[in-house]
């Protein structure tokens, strides 16, 4: 009698998701400055670094425990990593409005709300093709 391998699950794709999020900070930075305008780009790259960053810094810690025997140490990790990603949100919004002025709110606040979409929407872009599925 063979006894069943323990399931795996498939570890969530945060490394690409974060690169998904860096990417678009860089692309609309970058094209913020092809327009000529740095005051914009400089709104438009804290305004995704103020949403990617603690997201980053989320995954970091959240995703530290696999395991059903480690259920208690993932649970707590997510609160601590939840906990942290709330608090370095509101001090980099913070160091952002204090040091940082931005020079067009209307592009921070655009570059943030497009970041985290890209963190809402980027794990269905990311998703692994289902073999599973019937073709016909």
């Amino acid at each position: 009698m063979q006894t069943a391998a323990p399931a795996k699950l498939p570890r969530p794709r945060i490394k690409a998701l974060i690169g998904l999020q860096c990417g678009l900070v860089v692309g609309m930075t970058l094209v913020a400055w092809g327009i000529g305008n740095s005051g914009i780009a400089l709104s438009v790259l804290c305004g995704g670094l103020v949403a990617a960053l603690p997201n980053a810094f989320f995954a970091w810690r959240a995703f530290r425990y696999q395991g059903a025997s480690r259920a208690r140490d993932i649970v707590k990790s997510f609160y601590q990593a939840e906990t942290g990603k709330f608090g370095l949100t509101a001090v980099l919004f913070t160091l952002v409005f204090v040091a940082v002025p931005p020079s067009n709110p209307a592009f921070f606040f655009g570059a943030y709300v497009l970041t985290l979409l890209v963190q809402w929407l980027g794990p269905w872009f990311l998703r692994r093709p289902s073999h599973t599925q019937s073709r016909g």
